[in-house]
């Protein structure tokens, strides 16, 4: 058996193909970036949605709080 001696271009083609390989997976790494990116943006919205709603039922009950404190007041006025 005879071993077979590696060129240099044996080694640019493995280099080559490793650099391949590595540009493949950078963009599927970006791919599943961009989709966390938007699935981010579309949950921080709902929260923000759901916090202001939050906000403007604690707003209410405040007021509603008031008026009928109002209301008992000018009823013995």
């Amino acid at each position: 058996m005879s071993k077979k001696e590696t060129t240099t271009d044996d080694l640019a083609g493995m280099v080559k193909r490793g650099f391949d390989g590595v540009t493949r997976e950078i963009g599927q790494v970006k791919q599943e970036v961009v989709k966390l990116r938007e699935q981010n943006g579309r949950e921080h919205e709902d929260i923000k949605l759901r916090l202001d709603n939050a906000a403007w039922r604690f707003e209410l009950k405040a007021l509603d709080g008031r008026v009928t404190f109002l209301e008992k007041k000018a009823k013995f006025a």
